[in-house]
């Protein structure tokens, strides 16, 4: 003890007969029974001294009456612990709103240590709730009440602790003006932030038969290219987040500060990349001055893509036409392939001119009849359904106009045109952990939730949000004074 004083007690006895490979050194059953014995000879130990400690009023010194004498239930890793949990008379030498009160509280205020805590939603934030419960049983000798169930109450009430300890939203995180940022030192390496959505199976609610059985996630990624202070052969670091846009009330707050924890500054060059949707594209808007937003080059080429497929189809009929000309054949792909050319050198109103053309060309080409009625013609639901993505693509184009860019001289500069890594983001954050090949549900909060605490694991972040509650948590400078170091 820290007093000098020590305590002696048999916590096991162990016996064998010959030695064989597998009766060498403590089998897991044995070392778990060794570690409960362990844990209740050093837990009982340290609540006694503590209580004794407590014991004597801290006015006037003397003893406080016992009142009652009762055990408390204390989770661990190792197993339940019944701990003494007194009740005490306070000293009537100062007044007290209450004539009793238990000391255990101010000592353990959750019933659940740390360590487990930490470890067991480590582990759920990586796989299933059952499987984490199952493993934790496997090789720990806790509590055999210890269920998926618990594991997911625990992961969650943390993961609302974090959450209340987020600052508050704001519309905009601008609050220095250009003056002001004049003096700052010079940043670190640009940030790269891609951000995309991905639909998750919602939890079918008996009582809300209309409601909806999917919801979005948005996740991203942001990529530091390099730190100052770091060798130049340093490779860029990264932090992921993702969260439940219908469930989040702080979604800028949180980007903002997994930007903030990445060092950034109002003088920093950020670019932000995005797929163009509504959701995502309002996400990062008023918060870093230097802040560039580029469309995805993916997602605009993809929807390109599906055009000129619905064009090589529509050419199929053309060509077969008595009427046909070469021209006629050659027509639908080269259009299209000149609104990509205008896009990928960032001429977003050619691009919208030849789209319109294209459209008013198929338009006509269904033709009408008489009474107003379309006229029956040769690829007619080919050409309808082609003229229904030309007229998506140009509402796109015009939503996103202000967000497209010369993607052939970014391109040549080495520069990022697309939110690939984004994409094995999402499949790493989301699809992972939410298991779309087995179908499963989650209900918003369940899922944001649990996204808070598995992007803190990925990030290596959750041991730190640990030590911000818990001071004495796994402490940074033992962890690394405790491997020997080479000779």
């Amino acid at each position: 003890m820290e007093d000098g004083t020590e305590h002696q007690q048999e916590i096991a006895d162990l016996r064998r007969s010959e030695a064989q490979s597998e009766t060498i050194g403590l089998t897991l059953e044995e070392s778990k029974a060794v570690l409960h014995e362990l844990q209740q000879t050093m837990v009982e130990q340290q609540v006694s001294d503590y209580l004794e400690q407590q014991r004597p009023c801290p006015h006037c010194q003397k003893r406080r009456p016992l009142k009652e004498r009762q055990t408390a239930p204390f989770r661990t890793l190792f197993g339940i612990i019944q701990v003494p949990n007194p009740r005490w008379d306070h000293c009537v030498c100062q007044e007290q709103e209450q004539r009793t009160f238990r000391p255990l509280t101010a000592l353990l205020p959750e019933r659940t240590s740390p360590e487990l805590l930490y470890l067991e939603t480590k582990w759920a934030a990586l796989a299933s709730y059952g499987l984490t419960a199952k493993l934790l049983h496997e090789v720990l000798p806790i509590d055999p009440q210890h269920s998926a169930v618990t594991v997911r109450n625990h992961l969650l009430s943390v993961a609302e602790r974090s959450e209340a300890a987020m600052g508050a939203e704001q519309t905009m995180f601008l609050e220095d003006c250009e003056a002001e940022r004049g003096p700052l030192p010079i940043p670190n390496g640009p940030l790269s932030v891609g951000l995309d959505g991905a639909i998750v199976r919602a939890r079918r609610d008996p009582s809300r038969a209309r409601a909806s059985n999917l919801f979005e996630v948005i996740a991203g990624k942001s990529i530091l290219s390099f730190r100052r202070d770091d060798p130049e052969d340093a490779p860029p670091t990264s932090k992921c987040f993702a969260l439940v846009q219908s469930f989040d009330q702080k979604p800028k707050r949180r980007l903002f500060d997994l930007l903030q924890s990445q060092g950034l500054q109002a003088n920093q060059q950020v670019t932000f990349f995005s797929d163009g949707g509504d959701t995502v594209r309002k996400l990062p808007q008023y918060l870093n001055p230097e802040a560039e937003h580029i469309l995805d080059w993916f997602h605009l080429t993809m929807r390109i893509t599906v055009l000129q497929q619905c064009a090589r189809g529509l050419q199929k009929l053309i060509v077969t036409a008595p009427d046909a000309t070469a021209q006629d054949e050659e027509s639908l792909a080269r259009r299209l392939e000149s609104v990509k050319h205008y896009l990928w050198h960032g001429n977003s109103a050619k691009a919208l001119d030849r789209l319109r053309d294209l459209a008013d060309e198929l338009e006509e080409g269904l033709g009408c009849k008489e009474d107003g009625a379309q006229q029956p013609r040769l690829g007619q639901d080919a050409a309808a359904r082609m003229l229904k993505y030309i007229l998506e693509l140009e509402a796109y184009l015009t939503n996103n106009a202000g967000f497209i860019v010369n993607y052939g001289e970014r391109y040549r500069n080495g520069e990022r045109i697309s939110t690939g890594f984004v994409e094995s983001t999402v499949n790493q954050v989301v699809s992972k952990r939410m298991v779309k090949n087995q179908q499963m549900q989650w209900t918003p909060r369940g899922a944001h939730l649990l996204l808070q605490v598995r992007t803190q694991v990925l990030n290596e972040d959750w041991s730190k949000t640990f030590r911000t509650w818990y001071l004495s948590f796994r402490p940074i400078d033992a962890a690394n004074t405790a491997l020997p170091r080479a000779a």
